[in-house]
């Protein structure tokens, strides 16, 4: 399908495109957009081992693929743990455990890729023409344990068979049933994936189109067609898109094992000769969508423009799991003639590419079919999948694609595809339109065809699709935006050298802090600001990590230690200390290297972060174009080979004079912008060789494009003629010696001569090939040190006559301009007139006449030249200008010193020099974002929460407690009525009376010494080795006959409410601690229990660990076993109180406080006591009454939501602040009525009305103080 095939009328996406103008991102090793972008560009792999909280490897995995119920991969791609706040969201905690975790985790991606595009909290926007559809593949993971749970029939009958009683498989069922979460009324939607759409529109209140969309791995780009058609038809202004997968379960990771469709390996690398199989991961991605014009309307930001998008089924075909290349290629080709434009015109592919052999062979032959008919070039897209860094994320698996591809042409750069060492050779990629991007580059634009990217998803079934994005070009010049963060300049200062060591050590400590990371961003922000006193002592370093500048500063410490007295000092970790600062006015001078400078991929990471870089590379590649030439930048910038051959080659072409020459020029032209961004404004300018050029430049004696169109002019003239191939035009030596000798020893080579004075000990020869390969011999024998150039040609000498006249035409085709800086000229030493006729002149013999550097730096020196910055690659000039001024006072520094290391921290190192030198300059930062300070919050309930879903501490309490070995204890077999010889009285004080209950029936029971070693008070309440039972029903701990006040009540109830919280509190303290309260406390109602004259020698295994209150009679208080075990076979027939179970798994036991243990040991042992008097009290103020009452309701719908007290407010809204729906405001209105059936009952309709606490607290209040005054 070539572009004349395309369907000349326009789609209704051409018609009305859709920008993206928000993100979020949750994948494996990043927490948020930024994290996941920075993990692409740096390349991390960030699959790793499964952790214990998704499945045990101990018990699942095995190598052999073939073992049954066992999975053989062992990795995938998980995601970290997030801070989540379910008051944020208006849920109760209590509920989070029947959802699963692509409920809670989707509502933060949502909120955070709204506050990315701008409409967080705070932002008006219409909310009613808003919607949210998703990509969805089933919450598996929800539904395994509550199915699991409904299995008891099973164990029951397995369990039986197997002869155990019913009673035991009874417990055994239970503690079964305790591993799993129990079914609740939140279970079913907290299962349902549509759910987790609508929950986010609920809490956000958001009125348009909610739903998900299952079409297995291409579901995200399923739910980005739906919602685009959303905007598209008008029914909506903006829509969240994107997809969830949660589920890295083991069932997860059965399905795949038996397919079989995992790699053995521990890493994934499709389109690799290696590749074998996939690797699952878990993720969440979304994005904001509103169409393009109202997008431009409202000034939103804008990252890229979705311009078309193509589905297609497989159809009928040998197997409906297989992929089929035909049913993609029918998907690519909608998608292009959707967008309107070939896929020809594409920089980056973002494949689907899974890394199964058959799958990713299948798509590559699609791809390849459609670019090829395109007539796309050789090797000319970037090929990529995100997937060998993150794993396959399923139903997430395209928003992560779709997000890499929009950020790349955001950033204008082209992201890496890791784990590619050899392509496939199957493919043929290099005769292919695609190439494999395994390196991080930068995406320099064709020509006026804007950067285009193309994103993949095919589904498990022979669903597929494709989506075309474009970059936005904003009508105006917008502000950076640049998301990824880079090395950060330190910079400190004190007045003394002694003070800037304390404060250094004061640094480091914050930097070591608990608050480290709000420290360095402080430090960072104070450095990029910094004015610092001349006079004053200071030191500086570029970090990039938290990590690194702990290091470099106690590196600073050790030296300011060291060296207390010195004037400066410059660490090889990169460290710049001066005494003081220099005054450097009409001091500086700009240098600017010429060829042989030159390496591959010079200036990338540069040209990442600093648009100047691309833009200087941009212009060239224009010019190159109109002569039909290669792309500068592609020969600077190579795409990535495999073959140490291939590299070698394209070194050499980047060595060929008419490529070296405009690349080193596009580099130095853009850095020397980036400098004078910042301020720096030299006072001398000066180039070697070709760099002389730029000096003009940088003078302002040529414009942009003229000096563009020059040293690419200059390059093409010194390019051999055509058919003087053979023809010899010699090469270049660097000599490093005796000049005088050398001079001698080349007298009599007719065909050598000195090209260059570089430093008053080295010299380049310049003469033909075969006599400079003798001098290379000779001299090197004689211990000079000899470096070959990589140069085309003996430049500076005859050899190069052939490029005098057409570079002499080139110069007459530029405006000369008066310069405004001093240039120094290479053939003179001095600076250039300022005559545009003479500057000419000079110039066009500089081709043909030795360069006179050494001279050039020493009059440079003697005008007042001091600072020499060397503006471009490496640092070969700024060796040379420390070999002529030796040990004279002078500071030089290269921008970019190694072809090793990060050219983008190099720049940021040579700035910090300049700044700790004493120069002037701004922050050297390029369109970072500015990202909204973080808003503390006065409360909170923060959990962790990953891709697991939540189990509360409360639950894993009850898991653990389950799943204990069960202690023995033995029962006593004497009835308690003989053994005992006095009545115990317990008397419970309040602050009304003293009363003593009546006296029920006995009951046998088990006597405990207080000498000897007995339970304390915290393993009663926790079941931690003996189970201790009471009734509530026999449990009274208020006699209603006796306070005639409902506000009484409300009083008795949150005293009761206090000591329960309280012995909780005790108990955290230490049980030596409960235990001898529990001592004092029956010491002081001067409970006697005498010692049991005799004890059984039999044994009971506790009940199932809840502390209860059974309506049966109380089972036997026990102590510790002094007697041999027996079988659990062998226990009496005497019938023990069964432990009643609520209806839901109760994490931990509700304490029982010991005003309940005596109310129900007093009445059955103490003597019948007369009923005391009522005392009736006084009426509450209304004041108080609303007191009791909110204290009260805060303790309910703590215990029915979740909420700790300390966090609910009495303005806070039941539905809106705390998720507490209809059914939970009459369950808790219930809870009340239960413990104070005085209190009026509120119907319906009134308790819809009481929107908040404090308004359900004022009414009760209200009609409290009517009953009270009917009693009265």
């Amino acid at each position: 399908m070539v572009d004349q095939q395309l369907n000349p009328k326009k789609s209704v996406l051409q018609q009305t495109p859709i920008a993206i103008i928000g993100m979020s991102a949750l994948f494996a090793k990043a927490e948020n957009l930024q994290q996941y972008w920075e993990n692409i560009l740096a390349k991390i792999n960030c699959i790793s081992e499964v952790p214990e909280t998704a499945w045990s490897l101990k018990d699942y995995y095995d190598p052999d693929p073939s073992t049954p119920d066992k999975t053989y991969a062992r990795a995938g791609g998980f995601i970290p743990e997030i801070d989540f706040d379910p008051l944020e969201f208006g849920l109760p905690p209590d509920t989070l455990e029947a959802l699963d975790s692509a409920n809670l985790l989707a509502l933060v991606l949502a909120k955070q890729a709204l506050k990315d595009a701008g409409y967080g909290e705070g932002k008006e926007f219409n909310r009613e023409t808003t919607g949210v559809i998703l990509g969805a593949s089933g919450l598996w993971k929800s539904i395994t344990p509550l199915t699991a749970r409904l299995q008891y029939p099973l164990w029951e009958k397995v369990l039986k068979n197997s002869g155990l009683s019913a009673e035991q498989t009874e417990k055994i069922i239970e503690k079964m049933q305790a591993a799993f979460v129990p079914w609740t009324e939140n279970s079913f939607p907290g299962m349902l994936p549509n759910v987790v759409a609508g929950r986010i529109t609920n809490r956000l209140d958001l009125g348009g189109t909610n739903c998900v969309v299952d079409a297995a791995c291409a579901s995200s780009l399923s739910a980005l067609k739906m919602a685009i058609s959303e905007l598209i038809e008008g029914r909506c202004d903006m829509m969240l898109s994107g997809g969830f997968d949660t589920d890295n379960s083991i069932l997860n990771y059965m399905c795949f094992s038996k397919t079989p469709a995992f790699s053995k390996k521990d890493y994934l690398n499709p389109f690799d000769a290696t590749s074998d199989g996939m690797m699952v991961g878990e993720g969440l991605g979304m994005l904001v969508l509103k169409r393009l014009a109202d997008a431009e309307r409202d000034g939103d930001r804008i990252y890229a423009v979705i311009k078309g998008i193509g589905t297609a089924s497989d159809g009928r075909y040998k197997s409906i799991y297989a992929p089929r290349t035909e049913g993609q290629v029918r998907a690519l080709r909608r998608a292009y003639e959707d967008a309107g434009f070939s896929p020809a015109t594409l920089g980056l592919m973002e494949a689907h590419g899974t890394g199964t052999p058959a799958g990713d062979f299948c798509e590559f032959t699609a791809l390849n079919q459609v670019l090829t008919e395109n007539q796309a070039g050789r090797q000319q897209i970037a090929l990529g999948s995100v997937k060998s860094q993150i794993g396959h994320t399923k139903a997430a698996a395209g928003a992560a694609s779709l997000i890499k591809a929009t950020l790349a042409l955001h950033h204008k750069i082209l992201p890496p595809t890791i784990n590619v060492t050899q392509p496939n050779p199957k493919f043929k990629i290099e005769e292919s339109p695609f190439y494999i991007n395994t390196e991080t580059r930068p995406w320099i634009q064709n020509g006026d065809t804007p950067r285009r990217a193309g994103v993949s998803s095919f589904g498990f079934g022979g669903t597929d699709y494709h989506v075309v994005l474009e970059e936005y070009t904003p009508k105006f010049p917008q502000g950076g935006d640049r998301i990824h963060s880079t090395a950060q300049s330190i910079l400190l200062w004190a007045d003394t050298p002694q003070q800037l060591s304390q404060k250094c050590q004061a640094t480091l400590e914050q930097l070591q802090s608990d608050n480290c990371g709000e420290q360095y961003h402080q430090l960072q922000h104070h450095s990029k600001t910094a004015l610092i006193p001349e006079t004053s002592a200071r030191v500086g370093f570029v970090a990039t990590s938290l990590e690194e500048a702990q290091k470099l500063l106690k590196a600073a410490i050790k030296q300011l230690q060291i060296q207390p007295q010195a004037e400066a000092w410059e660490h090889p970790q990169g460290i710049y200390y001066r005494q003081t600062g220099l005054s450097l006015k009409g001091k500086v001078v700009a240098l600017f290297p010429g060829q042989g400078s030159q390496y591959l991929n010079m200036g990338r990471e540069v040209s990442l972060n600093f648009p100047e870089i691309q833009q200087a590379y941009q212009a060239l590649d224009q010019l190159m174009a109109q002569d039909n030439l290669p792309a500068l930048s592609d020969i600077a910038f190579p795409i990535p080979a495999f073959n140490p051959e291939v590299i070698k080659q394209q070194s050499q072409q980047l060595q060929r004079t008419e490529n070296a020459q405009p690349a080193i020029g596009a580099l130095s032209l853009g850095l020397y912008k980036i400098l004078q961004n910042v301020g720096f404004k030299p006072d001398f300018v000066a180039g070697h060789s070709f760099g002389e050029l730029t000096a003009l430049w940088a003078a302002g004696v040529f414009s942009d494009e003229d000096y563009c169109y020059l040293i690419k002019a200059r390059g093409q003239a010194m390019t051999v003629p055509q058919g003087s191939h053979d023809c010899d035009r010699g090469t270049m030596l660097a000599v490093s010696g005796d000049v005088a000798k050398i001079k001698q020893l080349i007298a009599g080579m007719a065909k050598v001569q000195i090209a260059n004075y570089n430093a008053p000990e080295q010299v380049v020869l310049s003469g033909s090939k075969p006599e400079i390969a003798t001098l290379e011999k000779v001299l090197s024998k004689q211990g000079y040190t000899v470096t070959p150039l990589p140069v085309s040609a003996a430049f500076h000498t005859p050899f190069v006559h052939h490029a005098s006249q057409p570079f002499a035409e080139a110069l007459n085709r530029v405006t000369f301009n008066t310069p405004q800086i001093p240039v120094y000229a290479n053939m003179t030493g001095n600076a250039y007139p300022t005559e545009a006729t003479a500057i000419r002149k000079l110039l066009e013999a500089h081709l043909l006449n030795a360069v006179q550097f050494a001279q050039e730096i020493e009059n440079l020196y003697a005008q007042g030249g001091y600072c020499f910055v060397e503006i471009g690659s490496r640092q070969i000039l700024t060796n040379l200008v420390k070999q002529t001024l030796g040990d004279r006072p002078h500071v030089a520094i290269a921008l970019n010193p190694s072809r090793q290391k990060d050219s983008d921290v190099q720049l940021r190192q040579g700035v910090i020099q300049l700044r700790v030198i004493g120069l002037s300059l701004k922050d050297l930062d390029a369109s970072p974002r500015k990202l909204p300070a973080q808003k503390s919050k006065s409360k909170g309930l923060s959990i962790k929460l990953n891709a697991t879903n939540y189990i509360s501490d409360k639950t894993k309490a009850a898991f653990e407690s389950a799943f204990k070995p069960e202690p023995v204890v033995q029962l006593a077999s004497t009835p308690l009525d003989q053994v005992v010889s006095d009545a115990a009285t317990v008397v419970l004080d309040s602050p009304a009376q003293t009363f003593v209950a009546s006296t029920n029936d006995e009951v046998p029971i088990t006597p405990v010494s207080v000498m000897e070693e007995s339970v304390s008070l915290g393993e009663i309440y926790h079941q931690s080795d003996y189970q201790f039972i009471i009734s509530k029903d026999e449990t009274n701990i208020m006699n209603n006959s006796t306070h005639n006040t409902i506000a009484y009540l409300f009083q008795q109830f949150y005293q009761h409410q206090k000591e329960m919280l309280q012995v909780h509190e005790q108990y955290v303290k230490t049980q030596s601690q409960s235990f001898q309260a529990f001592l004092q406390l029956l010491q002081q109602q001067e409970v006697m229990i005498p010692q049991s004259s005799t004890i059984a020698e039999q044994t009971v295994v506790v009940p199932a660990p809840v502390v209860q209150l059974p309506k049966t009679p109380a089972a036997p208080i026990v102590e510790p076993p002094q007697t041999p075990v027996v079988p659990v076979a062998e226990l009496p027939k005497t019938p023990v109180a069964p432990v009643v179970e609520p209806p839901q798994v109760t994490p931990v036991a509700e304490p029982v406080h010991i005003s309940h243990i005596a109310s129900y040991l007093e009445p059955r042992y103490s003597a019948p006591a007369p009923q005391p008097t009522p005392v009736v009290t006084e009426t509450a103020s209304p004041a108080a009454n609303e007191s009791y009452i909110s204290r009260a309701l805060m303790e309910v719908v703590s215990d029915k939501t979740g909420y700790p007290t300390e966090m609910l407010e009495l303005e806070m809204d039941l539905e809106a602040d705390l998720g507490v729906d209809s059914i939970k405001r009459v369950e808790i209105m219930g809870t009340l009525h239960e413990s104070f059936p005085q209190l009026p009952k509120l119907s319906p309709e009134e308790l819809a009305e009481k929107r908040t606490l404090a308004q359900i607290v004022q009414y009760l209040a209200g009609q409290i103080m009517v009953a009270e005054k009917k009693i009265a």
